[in-house]
């Protein structure tokens, strides 16, 4: 579903992944632009590498990292990143303010997230701190 999503392809640039420096584990490529949206006091924030990445790790303190060993610390931002903190108040959906309470309430929340994705409505790269697509954070439905 995330590729609905209307995030610039970025696939053929360079390779995707790169080691955190502090789990070790490969994570994707994220736009300079998504971290600015989300590094408190954005404006001082010196870019120093070439490229940056998210680290989804809860159990790791570091958020984006760059291919330079810069790291930019969950304490440095000034969105949670809920992929790090689960609670019922964590965001599914950054672009539409969904969040876990949210879809336990209603699971059909999900569709009008995909119809406004669909309609490029959506603002995942700036919004979600992953820069990717918030679709693919949802729960899967049983059927």
């Amino acid at each position: 579903m995330s590729n609905f999503c209307a995030t610039p392809d970025r696939e053929n640039i360079h390779p995707r992944k790169h080691p955190c420096p502090s789990n070790g584990k490969e994570y994707l490529e994220v736009p300079p632009r998504t971290i600015a949206h989300h590094i408190k006091e954005s404006w001082t924030w010196t870019k120093t590498a070439t490229r940056y990445f998210f680290c989804d790790a809860p159990e790791c303190d570091v958020v984006y990292f760059g291919d330079d060993g810069s790291t930019i610390l969950r304490s440095q931002l000034r969105t949670q990143v809920s992929v790090k903190e689960r609670t019922d108040d964590s965001l599914l959906c950054y672009c539409f303010g969904v969040c876990s309470a949210d879809f336990l309430r209603d699971p059909t929340v999900k569709n009008y997230v995909i119809d406004q994705t669909k309609a490029g409505l959506c603002s995942c790269e700036t919004s979600n701190p992953s820069g990717r697509c918030c679709l693919k954070d949802f729960p899967k439905s049983e059927n």
